[in-house]
């Protein structure tokens, strides 16, 4: 888009002889923009899957003695929690065994 601008500009408003000098700059502006784009969106890797919820905290819906739902990131899952947790508590994620959380009580 930088270059479509310079270009116009080189044409129409710039006077004769600043034209080639505009197009250059705009055209090493357009490369800096479009390698910084580039960059920018290779910043970290997505997050996507059942791993991300390691470490999630949420609330338990039922008791969880040692079964129970819990409600992370807005879903709800099944949950094991071996120190027992009663329900509207919160709770963070440690691990995950197939689909069953593995949850600890956060005091």
């Amino acid at each position: 888009m930088i270059l479509l601008i310079g270009i116009g500009l080189a044409i129409f408003v710039f006077p004769d002889g600043w034209g080639i000098p505009v197009v250059i700059i705009a055209a090493f502006l357009e490369f800096f923009e479009t390698v910084g784009t580039w960059r920018w969106s290779r910043r970290g890797k997505a997050k996507v899957g059942p791993e991300t919820l390691i470490g999630a905290s949420g609330r338990a819906i039922t008791d969880c003695r040692p079964e129970g739902m819990v409600r992370v990131l807005a879903e709800d899952w099944r949950a094991r929690c071996e120190a027992g947790v009663s329900a509207g508590h919160p709770i963070r994620v440690v691990d995950r065994d197939q689909l069953t959380l593995v949850v600890e009580p956060i005091a």
